[in-house]
């Protein structure tokens, strides 16, 4: 019985690098994240149950909650339906960000299936409105 309290613990612990990190918790389209930055890397752990999601719509969901915390462009999401990591490219972001450490909640609509500025795989662009 304690392992699985131990397990379930753990579910939304952030990985060794990601240790320490303020966590800012994030809604994208009904996908809830814990979102953490650490220099170029992000991460984001899902936290809500959804039945059977494919890693490519939480992939683009994951991708748009770290470039909201971030406050950079996200130009390479990998992991999985539970937990993702993206690489970030900072150089856009505006003067003195502070990450976010309250919810932030956003309604979003797919407008555009693949979207590709540069090497890298393709990603779905969102139209996404605070809420």
């Amino acid at each position: 019985m304690m392992a699985l309290v131990l397990i379930l613990a753990a579910c939304n612990a952030p990985s060794p690098h990601f240790r320490g990190q303020s966590v800012t918790r994030v809604t994208v389209d009904g996908s809830v994240f814990d979102v953490r930055v650490r220099g170029n890397l992000a991460e984001a752990i899902r936290t809500n149950r959804q039945y059977a999601p494919r890693f490519g719509p939480i992939r683009d969901r994951a991708g748009f909650a770290m470039a909201q915390v971030s406050g950079c462009r996200v130009v390479r999401v990998t992991g999985d339906q539970a937990l993702a990591t993206g690489v970030l490219a900072c150089k856009g972001r505006p003067r003195g960000w502070i990450v976010p450490t309250t919810a932030l909640s956003y309604s979003c609509l797919e407008v555009s299936q693949w979207v590709n500025e540069g090497p890298g795989p393709n990603y779905a662009e969102f139209e996404c409105d605070a809420g």
